[in-house]
């Protein structure tokens, strides 16, 4: 009479729908943007990087003044498909490899 009856609700659905997941605010367009952002964040600035190296490394010329990895300053005496020939000092060469060529500094920097 004072307490009425209470009848329990259905549970929804285990795996909800489809429309679910493909809703805006559902995980599958967060993972998309996610990547988006780490694609144009981190990805292509690197290839890019990359590219600007590679056209570096080709149009390297014997007497080009270059800044190797390890921090030596040296002109370029000898081209070969992988290594150039480095004058770090008069008279004293050094070979390493094309790709260790960080950057090419303007004529008559070495003194």
């Amino acid at each position: 009479m004072f307490i009425s009856s209470a009848f329990a609700q259905t549970a929804p659905a285990a795996g909800g729908d489809i429309a679910s997941i493909f809703s805006l605010s559902g995980p599958l367009p967060m993972m998309l943007v996610m990547m988006a952002v780490l694609y144009f964040v981190m990805i292509r600035p690197q290839m890019k990087k990359q590219k600007e190296h590679a056209a570096m490394i080709a149009a390297l010329a014997k007497g080009d003044e270059v800044i190797t990895g390890g921090g030596l300053l040296g002109k370029v005496s000898k081209m070969g498909d992988t290594f150039l020939g480095l004058e770090v000092s008069p008279g004293v060469e050094i070979q390493v490899q094309r790709s260790a060529v960080i950057q090419v500094l303007p004529k008559g920097s070495i003194k």
